[in-house]
């Protein structure tokens, strides 16, 4: 790997490190008046107070040749529709913004300078790999940033972040957890980048606590055509253990579906080989498209962070879908882009019914999460806070208050719980105590 140009472009996450210092952003957001960013508007006057509408932002990458979101700013929107129908929050209306970062550096921080300059009370609902891009200029303006995808680690280390999952060390965790007893030798198949660099980590710390070997870690481009040769060289890898079948975990966000179609094709030697992935490179669209209960998902584990899109948990999420987006094929309720953003709101909702006539701003919103509101879900995720430092601090991981982890299986070419005793609430395993023994440099 010496010399080889490697890229931030993964829809997965990087190793925490330190929070980066954000003096440079105070001077970076007094330009932010001069910058655009494509970003569309849910008509509204600006403000945050009195009789004007709580103004807020929720971004995602749209239209590339990676992975894209479409449906978390959709999501958003038919949010804020549902919420103005319905006499707002707390008497007030509700404007969101929406902007692309393109799954571009530049990009994000252009959505989180328009942020600034718009005055946004928080920044909700969200999904961008550059942490390190748009964090600085949020906490430079003061802006809460709640319910991130958990893409980046630096999600797991702003102070100004508060977010509503695990992100993927909790999804890799509790993956490697549930493979321990179920796999011989298993091979992951992740993006050839640095975020994708620190994927094996997380994965290897949940093996471990079930008592196996380290995953085998096979590199591979994440905006390839094909896969071939990296489905054969995971497989041979996993078949090396004749005693138990072994496993093939591929972690390529958007590109999982391409590679299993090249995996399809080399597992005809290799019939007893089992494949198990996280939400976000899988969903029931992909199982669907490579064969169902016919196709190479079947038997797979998969591992989420909330119930599965049956669960009548969701059902107030589907009323908002169908009232306000019916036939807008961007939202999917399965999508756990769409579902965290509802989740995310949620949260918002909860801090302005406790703000109540108070003054709106990026102030008060961060202060009354700050002091200690606890915000319910409906059982999605346990009851929601966060402390100024969680249990995994140790393991840079602050602010990762939430590391509940639900394990699903394909069966008949459905995506549906596993019924295991998980040990955690809500029909998921809570997954902090191994992390807080993951090897992390």
């Amino acid at each position: 790997m010496t010399g080889r140009r490697r890229t931030r472009s993964s829809s997965l996450p990087a190793l925490p490190r330190p929070v980066r210092a954000t003096a440079l952003a105070v001077g970076a957001v007094a330009l932010c008046a001069s910058l655009t960013a494509a970003c569309g508007v849910v008509p509204g006057a600006t403000g945050g107070s009195g009789d004007d509408p709580v103004k807020v932002m929720t971004w995602a990458p749209q239209d590339t040749d990676a992975t894209n979101k479409p449906g978390m700013p959709a999501m958003a929107r038919a949010y804020a529709k549902w919420v103005n129908a319905h006499g707002g929050i707390d008497g007030r209306r509700l404007e969101v913004l929406t902007c692309n970062d393109h799954n571009d550096g530049v990009g994000a921080a252009k959505c989180a300078r328009r942020a600034a300059a718009e005055n946004v009370v928080a920044v909700v609902g969200s999904y961008s790999q550059f942490g390190d891009s748009y964090l600085a200029p949020l906490e430079g303006a003061g802006i809460p940033y709640i319910g991130g995808y958990g893409v980046t680690n630096d999600e797991f280390t702003g102070a100004m972040s508060y977010p509503v999952n695990g992100g993927q060390p909790a999804l890799l965790a509790g993956l490697g957890k549930a493979l321990a007893a179920e796999c011989g030798r298993v091979a992951l198949v992740r993006p050839d980048s640095i975020a994708g660099d620190e994927l094996p980590t997380m994965l290897d710390s949940g093996l471990r606590a079930g008592g196996h070997r380290d995953a085998g870690d096979q590199l591979a481009a994440e905006d390839a055509t094909e896969y071939g040769g990296q489905a054969e060289r995971a497989l041979r890898y996993a078949t090396g253990d004749p005693a138990r079948k072994g496993c093939v975990v591929p972690a390529l966000g958007d590109r999982t579906d391409t590679f299993m179609d090249s995996f399809r094709r080399a597992r005809a030697d290799f019939p007893d080989v089992r494949t198990a992935t996280v939400l976000g490179s899988v969903d029931q669209t992909v199982i669907d498209a490579t064969g169902g209960a016919t196709g190479p998902y079947e038997g797979a584990y998969i591992t989420g962070w909330y119930p599965v899109a049956s669960d009548p948990r969701w059902d107030a999420m589907k009323k908002v879908i169908n009232e306000e987006a019916f036939g807008d094929n961007r939202i999917d309720p399965a999508d756990a882009g769409v579902q965290t953003t509802w989740i995310a709101y949620t949260v918002l909702k909860a801090v302005l019914e406790k703000i109540g006539d108070r003054e709106v701003s990026a102030d008060t919103v961060r202060h009354t999460l700050d002091d200690g509101l606890r915000v319910s879900t409906g059982g999605l995720t346990p009851v929601l806070h966060w402390p100024y430092e969680g249990r995994l601090a140790a393991v840079g991981f602050p602010r990762l208050v939430n590391a509940d982890v639900t394990l699903q299986v394909v069966r008949g070419g459905r995506l549906v719980a596993a019924r295991a005793d998980t040990g955690g609430t809500h029909g998921a395993a809570d997954l902090t105590s191994t992390l807080e023994h993951a090897d992390v440099p």
